[in-house]
């Protein structure tokens, strides 16, 4: 072990000498035996806990990484103001189901985020299920009017991507409440986004649109196995009452902070690199996942570079976004400040799919520029990071997408993901140190090829010559 330690220092004397294989090497052993990923969650979760915006937490994270940032020697780490919204969930929701003989089966059930409160003694009324808009316009208002909406579509799970499987019922949770009240519906009750049956609600960012606040209606989301009992209980008893109460509210906004930290380039200050996560997450567990992961894995990026002895030819920056959960406001702000500033942003790497074990990357990017990331996967595979196709680079980093821009995103193992996703099970016991720390690493390699190389398979020619 000893001897291998002083190899890879010696190799990280000598880094623009190594192969681009080598490099990685250097990277990966950093990762695995010197991360300090799972360090920072660990605080993060257990110290700090949920961070929704607006709230205590959400600063108190702001303050930590801040300093964390600041310990690691960077060239700048600074705070962006911005402003963001600040809802609260208020005491703990209280939902049962009442047959027609008054017995009530007790439930379990969220608020969604951004929803109104029930009244102080909660609502109880008929309650119709649906699984989507149509079915809604189908029964009209003469059908819907004063009775509770279950949305009750599932994810879809023959579908090998979750994320895919996530979006086609996503809907019904964001917009479910301002559809239903179309109809003078009392109030919406949602299937929870999970792929497996268990007792955990899981919360989530709705909007009622341009609703007056007078005709808004509360929104929660009810657990999968309750989801499957109230569905089956409608089907012998369409009779049934759903009563739920809910005390949250929304207060005006508030300013919080995107949390930056920087390393001047060498050679090409003005290209601009970033990597990030976003730094606030739902109140019901401690954002572990969500994406707890993504904020430490991207500021031990730019620590493992440093460990690694590469000096970035590009600036590099780490970008802990604020309120991508209900309002995507850090995302936005980032975005139009560099565009006012002029910066040139050559790449943005985000992750937010969890801390599972890594399988590759999803590009937003040109044909040409796609080309070059195909020509990098061999270094990859290795590692068992097979994964490298065209699709979404990130909520966050997406504001900053203009011609030449190339966007990625992180692409975790996902099976899992959806069964902690906005749910009080989204906690650092759920996070595997290792995959955590592959992910890090697997972030800090595909920077540093970009770094080098640039976004122009021209530049990289060239560079390779010299």
């Amino acid at each position: 072990m000893k001897y291998l330690l002083l190899f890879f220092l010696s190799l990280s004397l000598t880094i623009n000498a190594q192969s681009d294989e080598d490099v990685l090497k250097i990277i990966y052993y950093q990762t695995l035996t010197n991360g300090k990923s799972y360090q920072w969650l660990d605080y993060l979760s257990n110290q700090i806990g949920g961070r929704l915006s607006g709230s205590v937490n959400a600063e108190l994270a702001v303050e930590y990484t801040k300093k964390e940032l600041e310990a690691l020697g960077l060239d700048k780490v600074w705070l962006q103001p911005v402003m963001v919204p600040k809802w609260v969930r208020g005491t703990k929701e209280y939902a049962y189901i009442e047959g027609a003989s008054g017995r009530t089966t007790t439930v379990n059930i969220c608020a969604l985020g951004g929803s109104i409160a029930t009244n102080p003694t909660g609502l109880k009324a008929n309650i119709i299920e649906v699984m989507n808009f149509e079915q809604l316009e189908e029964l009209g208002k003469e059908k819907i009017e004063g009775k509770i909406v279950f949305y009750n579509r599932p994810m879809q799970p023959d579908l090998i991507h979750t994320f895919e499987a996530y979006g086609g019922c996503a809907n019904q949770r964001y917009a479910g409440a301002r559809e239903a009240a179309k109809y003078g519906a009392a109030g919406v009750i949602v299937r929870s986004l999970n792929l497996r049956l268990d007792d955990f609600p899981h919360t989530g960012s709705m909007s009622y649109g341009d609703i007056a606040p007078q005709d808004r209606i509360p929104a929660a989301a009810i657990s999968t196995n309750d989801a499957e009992l109230l569905s089956s209980m409608l089907s012998l008893d369409n009779n049934l009452k759903f009563f739920f109460r809910q005390n949250c509210k929304q207060f005006p906004d508030v300013e919080s902070y995107n949390v930056i930290g920087e390393m001047t380039g060498s050679e090409f200050p003005n290209d601009i690199i970033i990597v990030g996560g976003h730094l606030d997450s739902w109140d019901l567990g401690d954002g572990s996942h969500d994406d707890g992961a993504g904020v430490v894995q991207s500021m031990d990026v730019i620590r493992l570079l440093k460990e690694s002895g590469i000096k970035p030819k590009r600036t590099i920056r780490v970008v802990l976004f604020m309120n991508e959960e209900n309002g995507l406001r850090g995302g936005r702000k980032y975005a139009e400040e560099a565009r006012a500033k002029g910066e040139n942003h050559i790449f943005a790497l985000e992750s937010d799919s969890g801390g599972f074990t890594p399988r590759g990357f999803s590009f937003d990017c040109s044909d040409n520029n796609f080309t070059q990331v195909k020509a990098w996967e061999p270094l990859f595979k290795p590692y068992l990071i097979h994964y490298f196709e065209k699709g979404y680079g990130g909520a966050d980093i997406n504001p900053l997408k203009v011609d030449g821009t190339v966007l990625a995103g992180l692409r975790p193992d996902s099976q899992r993901y959806f069964d902690h996703h906005h749910a009080s099970n989204d906690t650092f016991e759920h996070v595997n140190k290792r995959e955590l720390e592959l992910g890090a690493g697997t972030m800090t390699a595909l920077v540093y090829l970009f770094d080098k190389y640039g976004v122009n398979p021209i530049m990289k020619t060239k560079e390779v010559k010299n």
